[in-house]
């Protein structure tokens, strides 16, 4: 295939590329993972399963070189210039501050090649941060797995339940083919997120994945304050059934305090709360807010009912 990859002469691929990302197909892609973080070495270790061969991958502290022999084990350790050198296809899972210094870093040793894929994984980013990259004729994709990762064998099973956002460049339907593939190929299901959107869909899934771990922890805190010893197995069922609710009907599935308009409940929460943990209560304040207002847009809360809310959340605020 000719895909465009950007600058003015058409992509074309070093290797056996058009076989390589339809599945079921070969000969396969040679892999370059940098580097061997937990998003790295599961990528790597899934795109080998689908049967691609990670040709290296590179790792510099003990723990990134400890997870490679793991999940990718016999596969070399080299500097990033020279796994970038000998991949059809160069994974970088660098950090979002890191990933623009390391583009420019590998275009200039000359360690990238026309015809190659260049993917990163952050989730901040599109396919923009990559056209140094893409100038030099490499085919730029961004794909960014919507999960978690610990670094274990166990997440590149739950890849099959996950979704990965894909993003390339615009009007490159090729391109965008390319990119569904390799979501494919690690077992997940591809999404179209175009480059426009790419840091409110990363804000979107921040805001929810790492504030709702936060939100979390902070729970089972004030239940042992509270003398509760097993918290997780006391909000085990609460949570997963609000979860579970939550995706199911949206903001119908509010429940609690605010959504009944109970504003002396509320004022009973932020004094316990003010004598267990003052740091808490900036958060349950605006959060409090937040759900009366989505509860009043969908109906479950009178307004002047959450007039009587917001009048006992006001007097927390500065």
């Amino acid at each position: 295939m000719s895909v465009s990859s950007g600058s003015d002469e058409p992509w074309r691929p070093s290797g056996p590329v058009d076989g390589a990302v339809r599945q079921g197909a070969g000969p396969r892609l040679r892999v370059g993972v940098v580097s061997a973080g937990r998003v790295g070495t599961v990528l790597g270790a899934a795109l080998q399963r689908a049967g691609h061969s990670v040709a290296a991958v590179s790792a510099v502290s003990k723990a990134s070189v400890t997870r490679a022999e793991e999940l990718l084990p016999g596969v070399a350790v080299c500097p990033p210039d020279e796994v970038a050198g000998q991949a059809d296809l160069v994974l970088l899972a660098v950090p979002d501050d890191v990933l623009e210094g390391m583009v420019r870093g590998l275009v200039a040793t000359g360690s990238l090649r026309s015809g190659q894929i260049v993917v990163h994984t952050s989730g901040a980013h599109g396919v923009e941060v990559l056209a140094p990259a893409a100038e030099a004729g490499v085919l730029p994709v961004a794909l960014h797995p919507a999960m978690t990762f610990t670094g274990r064998g166990e997440d590149v099973e739950r890849l099959a339940s996950a979704c990965v956002a894909v993003t390339a460049p615009e009007q490159n339907e090729a391109a965008w083919n390319v990119a569904e593939v390799l979501a494919l190929e690690l077992g997940a299901e591809p999404v179209r997120v175009p480059e426009s959107a790419r840091k409110l869909y990363h804000a979107a899934l921040t805001h929810g994945a790492n504030h709702l771990i936060t939100l979390i922890n902070e729970c089972a805190q004030l239940l042992r304050n509270a003398g509760v010893e097993a918290a997780d197995r006391v909000m085990a069922p609460l949570l997963s059934a609000s979860l579970d609710n939550a995706l199911r009907y949206g903001d119908r599935a509010i429940t609690g305090p605010v959504s009944r308009g109970d504003a002396g409940t509320v004022r009973t929460h932020l004094e316990v709360l003010e004598q267990a943990d003052p740091a808490v209560v900036p958060g349950y304040v605006e959060l409090a807010a937040r759900t009366a207002e989505r509860a009043v847009r969908s109906g479950i809360l009178r307004t002047e009912d959450a007039a009587e809310v917001r009048e006992v959340l006001d007097e927390e605020r500065p």
